[in-house]
């Protein structure tokens, strides 16, 4: 399977504190990719590195035989790549559908278009991707009264507005019922299967990681501590030890023994 994404040696301090320590990865095309690790692990550093919000002190960072490391976030978008946050970051004064639109406009590199006009631009891609993720009915609406399970899917369709190769989705269940995780989780799922877009994602909900990534790296004090698929996580003693409560083993299913 082709390689979408590769990370070399990266590392991050902040003074005396080293938050990425010398984390090497692959993420493959079409891959749905976990990164784990207790409070603190270096999770969100290494998401900021990886879209360049952040520059690593040393280190590699290879989307599609593209070095990323030293471009700006907008250059790394450009590039296909696009990110959810832990807190929904949406227009509340827009309807469903404009806020689509925006992120279309700025795709199509078209935000000096006059005005007025917005509202008339990319209507048909936006209801494309507002169907993608279960929102069509709901275009007219604010978005500052939606129900949060449907902000985040909102924020999921503005991720997909620049036709990405990548999707960094930073806990992108925080703060959601245990039915919302599930459904925005398999809609996640069935995009990487529809669409071919690798996806790399933090998360603290075990039940949601071992249900949906097909490979899971665990991070401890800013070192990859583990990598493999749920039954290689689920069975490791220094995971449970670090990250899943020491002593704790988990049956097939990811409920505890």
């Amino acid at each position: 399977m082709e390689v979408a994404l590769e990370v070399q040696g990266l590392n991050k301090s902040f003074g005396a504190l080293q938050a990425v320590k010398d984390l090497s990865f692959q993420l493959k095309q079409g891959e749905l990719l976990a990164l784990i690790g207790p409070n603190g692990a270096g999770k969100s550093t290494c998401f900021n590195m990886l879209n360049g919000q952040l520059r690593p002190d040393s280190g590699s960072v290879v989307f599609a035989g593209r070095e990323l490391v030293g471009l700006k976030p907008r250059q790394v978008w450009r590039l296909g790549v696009g990110r959810t946050f832990q807190i929904t970051a949406t227009f509340s004064s827009m309807t469903v559908r404009e806020n689509i639109q925006m992120a279309l406009i700025s795709h199509h590199r078209r935000l000096y278009a006059f005005i007025p006009r917005a509202t008339h631009l990319y209507r048909d891609e936006a209801d494309e991707l507002l169907r993608r993720v279960g929102l069509e009915e709901q275009a007219e609406r604010s978005a500052a009264i939606l129900a949060y399970g449907d902000l985040k899917r909102l924020e999921l369709a503005i991720a997909l507005a620049n036709d990405p190769r990548l999707l960094l989705m930073d806990e992108p269940t925080a703060g959601m019922a245990p039915k919302e995780r599930e459904e925005l989780m398999q809609l996640a799922a069935n995009i990487v299967e529809t669409l071919g877009i690798s996806v790399l994602f933090t998360e603290h909900d075990m039940d949601v990681v071992f249900s949906h990534a097909h490979r899971i790296l665990v991070l401890n004090r800013g070192e990859l501590l583990a990598e493999g698929n749920d039954a290689e996580i689920r069975a490791n003693p220094r995971v449970q030890e670090v990250y899943l409560g020491g002593g704790i083993t988990y049956g097939a299913d990811g409920s505890e023994n």
